[in-house]
């Protein structure tokens, strides 16, 4: 089995997850619950995309790093610091572009810090690091720590409380002061300290993509994945009476659930693509896959743009007179709005120009 058709099934599950976080950031007005966020302890199907694609990008980052033996070098440090800073500075960007958009353009004094691109930025870098400076035996020993330490962390800390005494709120506020965090909660769902739980996360993935290294033959990997993710769901569920689901502080328990429904999805996604060769599905998802932060970061300012000069005003309410339901009009925006940045991806597919942010 070559190289490319062992990695097209992790390119399709990496593309259901940007393609699956696009459409639930841009439901229009009423969503239906399975596409909205959980408002606290819980999980719903939306709660997922973010997950998933930490998840994949630790497999990505183990496969990526493999191909310089993991030997610490100057070019490889480079490239870790110069990616690492660059999604961070994008995610920066797209912040201030909310503002600078309707004239705000010295925004600086109340400018969010943090958002999905910055948390991938930190938990790629951190990751990156680990990957190139400790003996990956050890691996699971640092997840288990850092797992370990968050969980006390929120059990000591009053984690779980959605008010400012919560410990992620009351650090981060300290930090960076409450007018560069997320302003509908007093807990900012992308903060720093929740970063721990999500490098953990991420080295989750890394170890998996491990197991997909060396393992034998397509069968093995699908085998072990299944495996680790039947594991991880069973680990995340009895953790979780523990210490409920919670995506806003990225909880140990959200971690092992969502790490193993991602692992049983991937094992899945191997063995009807890889084994089974089932692959005239996949197109409109490895179009996502194989640019899938840049057509994220991209899909962040459209829907900036569009909504300000008003359009997506205008399309949304065409749709409503088509679709009575509040609903069913939120999800056929949503999906138009996955096929406007699936066009523009295609054009780069189609022309085979992979953009690595």
């Amino acid at each position: 089995m070559s190289k490319s058709q062992r990695l097209l099934s992790l390119d399709i599950l990496r593309g259901l997850t940007v393609a699956g976080m696009i459409l639930v950031n841009n439901g229009f007005g009423e969503s239906f619950h399975p596409l909205q966020h959980s408002k606290w302890n819980g999980m719903t199907p939306c709660d997922l995309v973010f997950p998933f694609f930490l998840f994949i990008m630790g497999v990505s980052t183990y496969l990526s790093l493999s191909k310089y033996n993991f030997q610490m070098s100057g070019a490889v440090i480079r490239k870790i610091v110069k990616r690492t800073v660059l999604l961070f500075l994008i995610g920066l960007f797209i912040n201030w572009f909310h503002y600078a958009i309707k004239g705000d353009l010295m925004c600086f004094d109340h400018l969010r810090v943090w958002a999905v691109l910055q948390r991938i930025a930190l938990c790629y870098g951190i990751v990156s690091v680990l990957a190139l400076t400790i003996n990956h035996r050890y691996i699971l020993h640092v997840v288990a720590f850092l797992l370990i330490g968050y969980g006390l962390l929120l059990w000591f800390g009053n984690g779980y409380a959605q008010d400012s005494s919560n410990i992620l709120a009351q650090v981060d506020n300290w930090l960076f002061r409450r007018e560069h965090l997320y302003q509908k909660s007093p807990i900012d769902p992308e903060g720093l300290v929740g970063t721990i739980s999500s490098v953990a996360h991420t080295l989750i993935g890394f170890y998996c993509g491990m197991m997909l290294k060396k393992a034998k033959n397509v069968d093995g990997k699908v085998s072990a994945f299944l495996l680790a993710g039947a594991i991880l769901v069973i680990g995340g569920y009895l953790l979780s009476f523990l210490l409920p689901l919670n995506k806003r502080i990225w909880s140990p328990s959200y971690v092992l659930m969502t790490c193993g429904l991602a692992a049983l999805l991937q094992g899945i996604l191997m063995y009807v693509i890889d084994v089974q060769g089932k692959k005239k599905w996949c197109t409109f998802f490895h179009v996502f896959g194989v640019n899938p932060l840049f057509l994220y970061a991209s899909s962040e300012i459209l829907s900036i743009l569009l909504g300000h000069i008003g359009v997506s005003d205008w399309v949304y309410e065409r749709i409503h007179g088509l679709i009575p339901s509040l609903q069913w009009a939120s999800l056929a925006y949503a999906i138009y709005f996955v096929l406007l940045n699936f066009i523009l991806g295609y054009i780069l597919f189609k022309r085979k120009i992979y953009i690595k942010l």
